[in-house]
């Protein structure tokens, strides 16, 4: 369904990048919680504009999504079933993209799991 090769937004990559030096997450992990993040808030991507994918961060799908594959492309598929495998790779990219302005400006994995948990310990 997706490609073996992607990439995101070249303003989402810098995020990404900006997050790994405060927090150490790395921009693959931090790619996972955001998409994650953003499906939970019931975005929807507008397929019919143009969504740029134009970093230059080129991982294979595996290193993008790691374990969280089959479920990414599950979800994206039930959500997007209209769109071929650019465009699921555009709505990815686009949920990432939402995802990580939630996350941009925590300090380490514990502040993010802390507000999506509520949990102090």
């Amino acid at each position: 369904m997706l490609p073996n090769r992607m990439q995101l937004n070249k303003s989402v990559e810098e995020q990404l990048k900006k997050l790994k030096s405060q927090t150490g997450i790395t921009p693959n992990v931090a790619a996972r919680i955001a998409f994650f993040k953003s499906i939970e808030s019931n975005f929807k991507f507008q397929h019919d504009k143009n969504y740029l994918l134009n970093g230059t961060l080129v991982l294979d799908k595996f290193t993008w999504l790691g374990r969280t594959q089959v479920i990414t492309e599950l979800l994206l598929k039930q959500k997007y079933p209209d769109l071929d495998n650019r465009g699921l790779h555009a709505a990815w990219a686009s949920h990432v993209e939402n995802g990580s302005s939630n996350i941009r400006n925590h300090t380490s994995l514990y502040s993010i799991i802390k507000k999506e948990t509520g949990c102090d310990t």
